[in-house]
């Protein structure tokens, strides 16, 4: 195996492969996520849709590797991961970053003819809906303070000195990728658009969800779930159901 052909490989984790699925669905995590918070959906979807998880550097067994700081250094690699797995209809799950990440690589394989079944985004308004937000330009407490806010994390993982020092930094980078990123004009997805949301989310609101639509030529819809921006924590059935039920009105 090539060091090209390594690298693509540590970007993909399959935790229930599925030889003979029809389709598949890449996952691409919310900022300082990992590929393993995927690993119960892929557990309900297989063998019927395999499940690739994408796992960005500098997290679990890529710990030791350099951060991106950036969404498009990020939909850069991960588009060039998932090419090969772009044989079979291919969509695209993305949770808050995720979402970003799933869109611009979205992008770049329609560019390449290689357009993917669907997109399906989650907790995250749509592009062109542009929050001034300086997180990672905070001091640690501040980034701290904005995980209690969402929710999301284990805090006790930053009353451990060296837990802390290990987390901070990749979700300090995974900030600047979001709040740096400006969305570049360009052809709308000729793909459907799934959005989903928790109902009570501080980071998107219906309205800046609802835009996505501009995003796709093909059909969009918006679906609500009870919950905050971590919504899909205690929805995990329904959301599941949702992305299974929308791949399957898809591939039949």
């Amino acid at each position: 195996m090539s060091s090209g052909d390594q690298e693509k490989s540590r970007w993909i984790q399959r935790f229930h492969p599925a030889p003979d699925a029809k389709t598949r669905l890449a996952c691409f995590p919310y900022a300082g996520g990992s590929a393993s918070y995927f690993h119960g959906v892929s557990a309900a979807l297989s063998p019927a849709v395999e499940v690739l998880a994408i796992q960005y550097p500098g997290r679990q067994e890529r710990r030791t590797e350099p951060l991106l700081h950036s969404i498009e250094a990020l939909a850069q690699r991960a588009t060039e991961a998932l090419r090969p797995w772009a044989d079979r209809p291919l969509t695209l799950f993305g949770h808050s970053m995720g979402a970003m990440v799933a869109f611009e690589v979205a992008r770049r394989l329609t560019d390449d003819g290689a357009a993917p079944l669907s997109v399906v985004v989650s907790g995250r308004r749509a592009p062109t809906r542009v929050r001034e937000e300086n997180v990672h330009l905070r001091d640690d407490q501040g980034v701290v303070a904005e995980m209690e806010l969402l929710g999301g994390s284990d805090l006790r993982v930053f009353q451990d000195p060296e837990l802390r020092d290990l987390f901070l930094p990749v979700i300090r980078a995974d900030y600047q990728a979001v709040e740096t990123y400006r969305h570049r004009p360009g052809p709308p997805l000729p793909c459907p658009v799934l959005a989903l949301l928790g109902d009570r989310d501080p980071m998107a609101t219906v309205e800046e969800t609802h835009d996505w639509a501009a995003h796709t030529t093909a059909a969009f819809a918006l679906r609500t779930f009870p919950g905050g921006h971590f919504y899909l924590n205690s929805q995990a059935p329904a959301v599941i159901s949702a992305i299974r039920d929308h791949i399957g009105s898809l591939v039949g």
